[in-house]
């Protein structure tokens, strides 16, 4: 109904998610003594709710037959490929990891060449971020991919519907006033909010079979 896509459209649609290793938002962090970084020694780690958000709804538009391919990818140090097969656990296709040397923090201006870089080299429908990771609050990577690839952008999204044709997204978002509904062409980057969807709870077959999932590196 409402023109929307049916269960037995078999129109490609690739998604390229964003995923960032930060600390684990339970966790109580304390700032060094030379006051210049925060204790990062015995510190444990995790995925970014908002990404975890945004892996979570790329699969399930795949579940609806909307997405027909789901990639996972990671700007960060080699530790940050637990990061990636959480994604990839969640229900990720495959992983790409472009390592660092875990010194340097790279700001959303780098990060959004990197993802632009990517979605150029292997062509992606749809890019979806969450709107800002917990650790820096920027909150600027996807405005600022879709302003180097200059495609139009849904940011702070509680709601994504992608239309039959996978040419238009109707988003409603988050905004001061409540909600605002847009409709964007497509291809797009989305950006998500808290109250998008509830990620699901892994379980262990999962865990099992994302080890088996291909990352690049």
């Amino acid at each position: 109904a409402g023109g929307h896509l049916s269960v037995a459209s078999a129109l490609r649609m690739r998604i390229l998610v964003g995923v960032k290793r930060v600390f684990d938002y339970a966790q109580r962090i304390r700032v060094r003594p030379d006051g210049l970084d925060v204790v990062k020694d015995g510190v444990k780690f995790s995925m970014n709710p908002f990404d975890e958000i945004a892996v979570e709804e790329a699969v399930r538009l795949k579940e609806k037959n909307v997405a027909t391919e789901v990639v996972a990818v990671t700007v960060g140090p080699k530790v940050a490929q637990e990061t990636l097969r959480t994604a990839l656990a969640i229900g990720a296709d495959k992983g790409i990891h472009v390592v660092t040397d875990g010194k340097t923090e790279y700001e959303p201006r780098i990060i959004s060449a990197v993802l632009a870089a990517l979605v150029k080299r292997d062509v992606y429908d749809v890019v979806i971020l969450g709107k800002q990771s917990i650790d820096d609050d920027c909150n600027q990577t996807g405005q600022l991919l879709a302003g180097r690839l200059e495609w139009p952008q849904a940011t702070f999204a509680s709601k994504v519907d992608i239309a039959a044709d996978k040419k238009s997204a109707q988003v409603t978002r988050e905004v001061d006033g409540g909600l605002e509904t847009i409709g964007i062409s497509l291809p797009a980057v989305i950006t998500c909010d808290l109250r998008l969807n509830q990620p699901r709870y892994l379980k262990l077959p999962n865990i099992v079979a994302a080890k088996k999932k291909p990352i690049e590196d």
